[in-house]
């Protein structure tokens, strides 16, 4: 079965798939695993319902792009919602609010081990993906949610790096004794998934002391906290220039972890754990574009900590389009 022709110029239809595209996964290149999950979410949940505010917002595409001819064409697709993932959550959450809101240990060990669960059938999902010559894209849910993706790339593309944007480190050894929290994703992936050889972190401007002196004293992690970088543009220094440093401290292969509360807030008002300050919707774009266009590949990427409301989603489901077009650039597969 030949893939259905799709109209450049016309709306997309929400009787399809993901930006209502009409592909089956054997027919697409980039696929889209929903992780409904936001199990040690500390400040506000709802990040799992993110892929769903990502999916009911995507009809809104318009598929020409300045930047990237034609992404739309290499077939887009996204899974349904897991339903072991979505009972789980639901039923570990509960357990989890009994250890946040009433300092209760007496569940921890169930909240941790089926965290790992998930790790374990995220990474056996994106290996087999990958293994398919697939980009495996994860769309959070918390943050907590790519460790998997990240060692199955990492297994494939040693010596790769990460470009994370957050509002936050992510470096803490644990959170609330959560092994596996959101706020831990960096730590976890900088001391367990040793192929990883570069973190590069941008828009960073939450975080305690100790992850400050983590990453201060890891050769791995290049920060550009988010006060410096506004420091740099008040004393009139371009975002041009900012970019290419950042860009020039990552390696061949980059896989970038986006956490949406990198941005302003006003781009992403119903995520986790919002914060003031961040980067502006339109310089994560042109960071993005010209990591694609320096000649380094990005290898994968995910979306997480997208809120559930409308405004949410649709400006995620935009940065997912348009990081889908910059991976496919990068590995040759598209023209701009």
């Amino acid at each position: 079965m030949k893939k259905k022709v799709v109209d450049p110029n016309a709306k997309a239809s929400s009787d399809d798939g993901i930006f209502g595209l009409p592909y089956r996964e054997q027919d697409s290149k980039i696929i889209f695993l929903p992780i409904s999950w936001d199990v040690t979410t500390s400040y506000i949940a709802g990040t799992s319902n993110g892929p769903e505010a990502i999916l009911n917002a995507s009809p809104q595409i318009d598929f020409f792009d300045l930047d990237f001819k034609d992404t739309y064409k290499s077939g887009l697709f996204m899974r349904k919602n897991d339903s072991w993932i979505t009972k789980t959550n639901l039923s570990s959450r509960k357990y989890a609010k009994q250890v946040i809101e009433l300092d209760s240990i007496k569940n921890l060990e169930k909240v941790n081990k089926t965290s790992a669960e998930l790790n374990q059938k995220v990474y056996q999902e994106v290996k087999k993906l990958l293994k398919e010559k697939k980009i495996a894209v994860i769309v959070g849910g918390d943050h907590s949610t790519p460790f998997g993706s990240i060692k199955a790339y990492a297994e494939k593309y040693p010596g790769m790096g990460i470009l994370h944007i957050d509002a936050h480190s992510d470096t803490r050894k644990s959170y609330m004794g959560f092994e596996h929290s959101h706020a831990s994703i960096m730590y976890n992936v900088s001391e367990k998934i040793p192929a990883v050889k570069k973190f590069v972190q941008v828009g960073i401007r939450d975080f305690c002391e100790d992850e400050f002196k983590y990453t201060k004293n890891n050769k791995k992690f290049s920060v550009f906290f988010d006060q410096e970088i506004s420091k740099r543009k008040m004393n009139g220094e371009t975002f041009k220039k900012i970019s290419h440093d950042i860009i020039k401290e990552l390696p061949e292969y980059v896989y970038i972890s986006f956490d949406i509360d990198g941005l302003d807030p006003r781009f992403c008002p119903t995520t986790g754990t919002p914060v003031p300050g961040g980067l502006d919707y339109n310089e994560v774009i042109y960071l993005i574009v010209a990591l694609a266009k320096s000649g380094k590949k990005i290898i994968g990427f995910d979306l997480v900590e997208v809120g559930p409301n409308e405004w949410d989603g649709n400006v995620g489901m935009r940065l997912l389009y348009k990081m889908s077009g910059a991976c496919l650039y990068s590995l040759g597969d598209l023209k701009c």
